[in-house]
């Protein structure tokens, strides 16, 4: 069965590169490998965004979230949806608009300081020090994730598939740029969606339906298995439902608004990504209860492996091939949109604003290629690890983000009074609440990161902006003009 599983995987893996090859005629200058030309039409977009933000995460952690400690774990998902759709809602068309209208910005740091007019370069270069480090964290949960994959599936040494899965995704990455990644991603999300509904559903009939996989899951946890409250304080609640505070933050994320051909797809955009989303996480959540009922009387070792034990339990090998591709798919699209994003901030916020300003397009281009590898060799040091579980590392990260960039994006969107000092303390504010948050513990230290780190960040803007003199009349106006929706650049490259 194995050999017919590696050949399917092998075959998506060669499709996945060809799109690759196929996007670097396309990929002609710094722009095109950042945000592909700011030429995604919506459906790209959407699609890219999903398969991008979920990750291994949804195919891999929260089934198993769900299979080991039952429905408690859905305020993940509700937060998740919830900060998703305000994101979509609010954050996506402003952020689009001002970007272009603030100097062309090709990335977060690159909007940061065009936004304040920062001349100083700090906002830059402390921005970029934050996504290398907590993205080299969250690419480091993908590798393991790719890892768990290799090893269960082939029996084969962690390491060896550690080392498998990383030249796997870094590949295409490094070829085909920004829409070598979204192109691969279109693929990927419809693989992920696909999958978490047929697999689920053929568990559930084969019990024989839902009230008899309710019976049998029940027996590995009779009670509060299927209690949302089970376990969980309404502080807990809360604080599994402030991950939907990440999206704000998190740069691969915000990167695919940024590309959008034009804001006028938006719309479009939110509906198939709402969509999908919701969906997938139903299917996740759904393939964890399955996976409690098929394997009652033999439970999983590892629960975050019930995806995987499920596609090779119930499907001929070409079929569960194809649905374990869809988890190295959702593995592949979020890492290398990450490997992507620090290797802009490396190629653009490093190489060609400080070290060399006067760098061609295709030095500034092979600048961020090397830098995929580096960040590469670096993330799967990370993942040697073979206790890190995907759902810890992608948390802290996620966390790390969503504190440190969620609240400057939000006020600096929506809150012309905002000042240079005030984003830099809220940065800082909130990447060094999560770091440090996330080695206490005991009593209001059991909180998610997050929700301090963004709370704390988000004082930290207000009061150093209200203590400091007002933004200039140029920073006001190109404020303006975003609110009232007004095209054209204003403040020049």
């Amino acid at each position: 069965m194995s050999g017919v599983i590696a050949i399917t995987i092998a075959v998506y893996l060669v499709a996945m590169l060809a799109l690759g090859v196929a996007a670097y005629r396309y990929t002609s200058n710094l722009k095109d490998y950042i945000l592909g030309g700011r030429q995604l039409n919506g459906g790209v977009a959407a699609l890219s965004a999903g398969a991008s933000d979920m990750s291994g995460w949804l195919m891999l952690g929260l089934p198993g979230a769900i299979y080991a400690s039952g429905f408690n774990q859905i305020w993940i998902a509700a937060g998740l949806v919830a900060g998703a759709y305000l994101n979509w809602q609010y954050v996506a068309r402003r952020l689009r608009r001002y970007t272009e209208l603030a100097g062309d910005a090709l990335t977060l740091p690159d909007y940061f300081e065009n936004r304040f007019a920062d001349s100083s370069r700090l906002l830059r270069v402390a921005s970029a020090l934050v996504i290398l480090v907590f993205f080299t964290i969250y690419t480091s949960a993908g590798l393991v994730s790719g890892a768990i994959l290799f090893e269960q599936v082939f029996g084969l040494d962690y390491h060896m598939a550690l080392i498998i899965g990383t030249v796997s995704i870094l590949s295409y990455t490094a070829i085909g740029g920004f829409l070598g990644v979204c192109w691969t991603d279109t693929v990927q999300g419809i693989m992920m969606f696909l999958a978490l509904l047929i697999v689920p559903a053929v568990a559930i009939s084969g019990m024989g339906g839902w009230a008899a996989s309710v019976e049998a899951a029940a027996t590995i946890a009779p009670a509060g298995y299927f209690d949302a409250f089970h376990g969980t304080t309404l502080i807990g609640a809360v604080s599994l439902m402030a991950w939907g505070l990440g999206y704000f933050g998190q740069p691969h994320i915000l990167a695919r608004f940024l590309a959008l051909r034009d804001e006028q797809d938006m719309p479009q955009a939110q509906a198939i990504g709402m969509t999908w989303m919701v969906l997938a996480l139903y299917g996740a959540i759904a393939t964890g209860f399955a996976g409690a009922g098929y394997f009652a009387a033999a439970p999983l070792a590892n629960p975050e492996t019930v995806f995987l034990a499920l596609s090779q339990a119930l499907f001929n090998p070409v079929i569960a091939g194809i649905l374990l591709a869809a988890v190295l798919a959702a593995i592949m699209s979020t890492v290398s949109s990450q490997l992507l994003v620090s290797s802009s901030a490396i190629a653009e916020d490093f190489w060609k604003r400080i070290f060399r300003k006067q760098a061609s397009e295709q030095e500034l281009l092979n600048a961020g290629r090397v830098s995929v590898l580096v960040i590469s060799a670096i993330a799967m040091l990370l993942a040697l690890d073979r206790d890190s579980t995907v759902l810890a590392l992608v948390a802290y990260a996620w966390a790390g983000f969503g504190a440190a960039f969620g609240p400057l994006v939000l006020f600096s969107l929506f809150w012309g009074r905002m000042t240079r000092n005030g984003a830099l303390a809220g940065m800082i504010a909130g990447a060094v609440t999560v770091i440090v948050w996330k080695h206490l513990s005991g009593g209001i230290f059991d909180v998610y990161e997050i929700l301090p780190g963004f709370l704390i960040a988000s004082a930290a803007i207000i009061g150093v902006s209200l203590a400091g003199a007002k933004p200039g009349a140029e920073i006001l106006e190109t404020h303006d003009a975003v609110r009232a929706g007004n095209t054209g650049r204003i403040v020049p490259e």
